[in-house]
């Protein structure tokens, strides 16, 4: 009986501080790194100790003191003020940048809001919901007479304040589909934006940057990818046409009109809440103590997990079962090779 009682308050004891640690972590968006499992998993060993090896009181006692330990170690998130932080933001036309400026300037961040069109629908929006701190900035990456008078733009008007961070959100792929099926112009267009527009950009505000000792954030993200049906049908005729003949006749007909059906079929896997992505940029700025990389989202951190932690062949399975659209539709060269095989 009274190893049964014992056995019962170490349960009950778990549960109580795994929910409280549970929720310290959630509220004050602690990244649980590689020192904190080992740090549970020691926990959960002292337990198994204490409970089994050990007299009742002491080891009760000694589990308890080390739970407390655990539980003040969890760092408290400790947030800069906005008020005071001056913020350039990349592709704040449509899209994560867009609801980025927007997030940032409730915050009373000073936000500059790079467009590709200052008198889009997208740069209207931003004047007609944001605050009047809210300053909108002809910004296209692929531009270098652009990016300077940007920098020219906003140096005169931070004086000696600095920049406290640049948010490159910027970015484009564009089309999802094999790769000879691509025109050259779509890699082009891709390295323009997500490579040397990033480059050229930091390299042309890192003064102001460095002058605030601020921060740089990079967003990655397929979210381009799977959420724009629309772009894809108004661009998907024109890469159909620039295909050359053997190539369109290796595919086949069957197998090139599945492409068009590509976005909608994996934008049923996207959420359209960006909160987690916002709130984890916000945490990058204004933390006192930023990560160096963050994976928002309920499974975002699965992919690069597997990756770290399992051997790579779980992670090739994975990846293969995750993006094989086109599981029954094959290329029409393809089929023949298999047909042939099954013959011969």
């Amino acid at each position: 009986m009274v190893q049964c009682d014992s056995a019962l308050s170490y349960v009950v004891l778990s549960a109580l501080f795994t929910g409280l640690v549970l929720h310290k972590l959630i509220r004050n968006k602690v990244k649980i790194e590689n020192a904190a499992v080992s740090c549970l998993l020691s926990l959960l060993l002292l337990e198994i100790i204490c409970c089994c090896v050990l007299c009742s009181r002491l080891g009760l006692t000694l589990f308890i003191v080390a739970c407390a330990l655990y539980y003040v170690s969890i760092p408290v998130q400790r947030m800069l003020t906005a008020e005071d932080k001056r913020v350039l933001i990349t592709g704040c036309d449509s899209g994560l940048g867009h609801a980025l400026a927007k997030y940032l300037d409730e915050l009373g961040v000073l936000v500059y809001a790079g467009v590709l069109d200052k008198k889009g629908q997208g740069a209207e929006e931003l004047r007609r919901v944001c605050s009047p701190r809210l300053r909108l900035v002809q910004l296209d990456v692929t531009n270098p007479g652009q990016i300077k008078t940007a920098y020219n733009e906003v140096r005169s008007q931070l004086h000696d304040a600095g920049l406290w961070g640049i948010v490159h959100n910027a970015g484009v792929l564009g089309y999802m589909a094999d790769a000879e099926l691509l025109p050259i112009s779509v890699y082009k267009q891709c390295m323009d934006v997500n490579f040397i527009g990033v480059v050229q950009v930091t390299k042309m505000f890192m003064p102001l940057l460095r002058k605030a000792k601020g921060r740089l954030v990079t967003i990655s993200s397929m979210a381009d990818i799977f959420g724009s049906r629309e772009h894809w049908s108004s661009q998907d005729q024109k890469i159909l046409e620039n295909i050359m003949p053997d190539v369109k006749e290796d595919y086949g007909e069957e197998y090139l009109a599945s492409l068009k059906d590509l976005h909608h079929t994996m934008s049923t896997y996207t959420s359209p809440d960006l909160s987690p992505v916002l709130e984890d940029v916000c945490h990058a700025l204004l933390s006192r103590e930023p990560y160096f990389s963050y994976t928002p989202g309920r499974c975002a951190y699965l992919i690069p997990c597997l990756f770290r932690y399992f051997p790579l062949w779980v992670y090739d399975n994975f990846a293969k079962q995750t993006f094989q659209i086109h599981r029954n539709i094959l290329p029409r060269s393809l089929k023949i090779s298999k047909a042939n095989t099954k013959i011969d």
